[in-house]
């Protein structure tokens, strides 16, 4: 691919704050003149063509699906946030190459550019047309232009950024301004013997403790598997993972995003699509007549992607269900011929022990202005002094205790 020099763009270009139209679209060809050119749109309708067209033959992970955003922009979008699609085409063969998804909204007095997640995708990654490699410096000049269409803001934050999009690199990562975060993702490659899977990857010490707790689970009563796959089950499986994390969530002092209604009904209905066109899956562990954990799934290219779990820690004393269920789903998803098991983000030491394998997220952090500038150094505070409390063991129980009977004293 034949990389050339953006020129520098206008003053009186269309990047000076506010987006087209809803369904229109902003065409920057005439003010770029390089290897890419970009076009800004704020409604979803006006890209469905070349979002559908990703899904099918390009590289879009299953936290960009259609489906999924759609779910996004029409129940979790903060009320007076701006969509901003940003559709990258070839400037020389005007081929169309990639989709990013971000979002505008204000916070506390300044305006930020975010990636359109809500706290729903676990991900940052764009939409590209095709399976090719991006190298760097396609990555710098396809970012350009998207940065000449964006519409002014403090900062431009995105995290959640992996390496790589089911093998294909992922461009926003090989950007000279993509840093390391303190986010990591861990998972598990789905081979061999699916009866030998726990044996084989997982520490020897968890693998003994993990039997264990299985045969707890099995003297307590019948052990079943069970996925959702009706509307009813549905409704009775999800029910019980909303009220099992509710009720974990405030034990550990902690704000869980099933409390607010809204995400409950975002997560409901994607399930209830995902039983025709199987990107949401949804599996419940029941011992005897108690449901004790529940997985909530995405599901793309052969990759089970782990998104919510929930568990019942009081049916069965001494034992681990959500590890149970996790275990199994990863047998039943070898059986079922996928060949990875996405443990998403987090630092969690069970993910280790299954014999995980972590890979560090990147980010962005872009501040044009001198008041995103202060905004980014106050965050960048704050996540230094959580990452020290929560390496700190003892301190980050006081820390929990103070958290837990502030909420509690609130009702």
């Amino acid at each position: 691919m034949s990389i050339r020099t953006l020129t520098t763009v206008p003053p009186d270009a269309p990047i000076a704050g506010v987006p087209a139209p809803a369904g229109k679209a902003i065409d920057a060809s005439r003010s770029i003149a390089g290897a890419y050119t970009a076009r800004l749109h704020t409604s979803l309708e006006a890209v469905l063509p070349l979002w559908l067209q990703c899904q099918a033959n390009g590289t879009c992970s299953a936290h960009q699906l259609h489906a999924w955003v759609e779910g996004i922009v029409k129940r979790l979008m903060p009320e007076g946030a701006e969509l901003l699609i940003v559709e990258v085409a070839d400037a020389g063969t005007g081929e169309f190459k990639m989709l990013v998804p971000l979002m505008r909204r204000s916070r506390f007095g300044h305006r930020v550019i975010e990636w359109l997640s809500c706290g729903v995708c676990d991900y940052s990654a764009p939409l590209l047309s095709d399976r090719s490699q991006w190298t760097p410096q396609a990555a710098e000049a396809a970012w350009a232009a998207v940065r000449s269409v964006l519409p002014r803001a403090d900062r431009i934050h995105i995290t959640g950024i992996p390496r790589q999009v089911y093998e294909v690199a992922n461009p926003l990562a090989l950007l000279a301004i993509a840093q390391e975060s303190s986010l990591i993702t861990s998972g598990l490659v789905l081979d061999g013997d699916p009866e030998t899977l726990i044996k084989r990857h997982g520490r020897p010490s968890f693998v003994k403790t993990y039997y264990k707790d299985w045969r707890r689970l099995e003297r307590h009563g019948t052990v079943d598997m069970i996925e959702a796959n009706t509307p009813a089950l549905i409704e009775l499986v999800f029910g019980a993972l909303v009220e099992m994390r509710l009720k974990r969530f405030r034990q550990l002092g902690r704000f869980d995003l099933l409390a607010q209604p809204a995400v409950v009904e975002f997560y409901r209905n994607a399930a209830l699509r995902g039983l025709s066109d199987g990107s949401v899956r949804i599996f419940g562990l029941r011992v005897g007549e108690d449901w004790v954990s529940v997985q909530y799934m995405l599901v793309r290219q052969g990759t089970l992607h782990a998104l919510l779990i929930g568990m019942d820690l009081e049916v069965v004393p001494n034992a681990s269900p959500g590890l149970g269920l996790m275990g199994e789903l990863m047998v039943w998803g070898l059986r079922q011929g996928f060949d990875y098991f996405d443990l998403s983000v987090g630092s969690q030491p069970y993910k280790e022990q299954f014999g995980a394998v972590s890979s560090v997220l990147a980010k962005i952090d872009e501040t044009p202005t001198p008041l995103g500038k202060g905004v980014a150094a106050v965050a960048s505070l704050r996540d230094r002094a959580e990452l020290f409390v929560r390496s700190h063991p003892r301190l980050l129980k006081t820390a929990q205790g103070v958290v837990r009977g502030l909420r509690r004293s609130k009702g």
